[in-house]
């Protein structure tokens, strides 16, 4: 991974917040679990997509497979 000094504007309350309510320790921490958590939610919208797509089996027992542990 590539550190690169960058400077933004941010809200400063905004950010004292997300510092606060997250938990870190560090301004830069809360950023960067915050894109973390950006780019997941973004990837995890696109699961939605597949919905109604998926073919299945309709003699599939999944209560045989609950007995089998």
């Amino acid at each position: 991974m590539c550190a690169m000094a960058t400077n933004l504007a941010l809200d400063d309350d905004l950010l004292n917040e997300a510092v606060r309510i997250g938990g870190r320790r560090t301004k830069k921490e809360t950023v960067t679990e915050a894109l973390t958590e950006y780019i997941q939610r973004r990837k995890q919208s696109g699961i939605k997509q597949l919905f109604g797509t998926v073919e299945y089996d309709p003699a599939y027992d999944y209560k045989a497979q609950r007995r089998r542990r």
